[in-house]
């Protein structure tokens, strides 16, 4: 009997040692709704290439930021602003050692693709009857809007005809199904849909600057770190160029 638990004892420890090793733990990445797609392919690209499985949230980065706060088990944020970052790396929510700042984005009004409707110029925009933005006092791409046309003289002329909604794609959804007449997006976010186009292209408006950092949290720092890094590096950088993000040079 002794020498059969002997046996079996030794049948169990060959077939450990002959086992797969358990899979990379799970990242959790919250992004803004404009990274959407990039993310998306960049974290099935990270995944055929190291086997770390990445899984994300994405929505409006004040959203995403509340989420943090509130002590959301995330491992990485991806923000399309730097002032919610700010907001968490003072918080000490953050590791700011490895925060990184390289995307960039422009704004554009978009109307249907079918509208006739022409923009000329910011001052064409109070003329129309309502023009869709995420919400300006949270989401960054309104925040961003806001800011231009107050640069301009023409916040309080269409504060009123402004539809808040809840990130960068509800406000392009919004176009797409024809709720509103135009929205104020990203560049990169009009691109993704054949039901809009692009009828003004905002030129010398407010620095969107894009941040990504490890959470402070993470019950996987070093895997955060490493996913963080990819996105910064050659592969990130060319998805995102692809995809028509502005890409900051590295620095040296």
């Amino acid at each position: 009997m002794r020498r059969l638990v002997v046996v079996l004892l030794a049948l169990v420890s060959a077939a450990r040692l002959g086992a797969a090793p358990d899979p990379a733990p799970e990242l959790l990445v919250f992004g803004a709704a404009s990274l959407t797609e990039s993310l998306e392919d960049l974290g099935r690209s990270y995944a055929a290439k190291t086997g770390q499985r990445v899984a994300f949230s994405f929505g409006a980065s004040s959203d995403l930021a509340r989420q943090i706060q509130a002590g959301a088990p995330a491992d990485v944020f991806f923000s399309a602003d730097t002032a919610k970052m700010d907001a968490l790396e003072k918080a000490g929510l953050i590791r700011a050692a490895t925060r990184r700042e390289f995307l960039s984005n422009a704004l554009v009004v978009v109307v249907p693709a079918s509208a006739a409707t022409k923009i000329a110029s910011a001052s064409d925009l109070p003329g129309l009857s309502r023009v869709a933005v995420g919400d300006p006092a949270a989401v960054p791409v309104g925040v961003y809007a806001k800011k231009w046309l107050t640069g301009l003289g023409l916040w309080e002329k269409l504060e009123p005809k402004i539809v808040p909604t809840l990130d960068v794609r509800a406000a392009l959804a919004a176009v797409e199904s024809g709720a509103v007449p135009a929205a104020i997006v990203y560049r990169t976010d009009a691109a993704i849909t054949k039901s809009v186009r692009i009828a003004y292209t905002v030129e010398n408006g407010p620095e969107i600057l894009y941040s990504v950092a490890p959470l402070n949290s993470s019950k996987h720092p070093s895997e955060a770190d490493a996913f963080v890094a990819f996105l910064a590096g050659p592969a990130g950088r060319e998805e995102f160029e692809k995809r028509g993000f502005l890409v900051r040079p590295p620095k040296p």
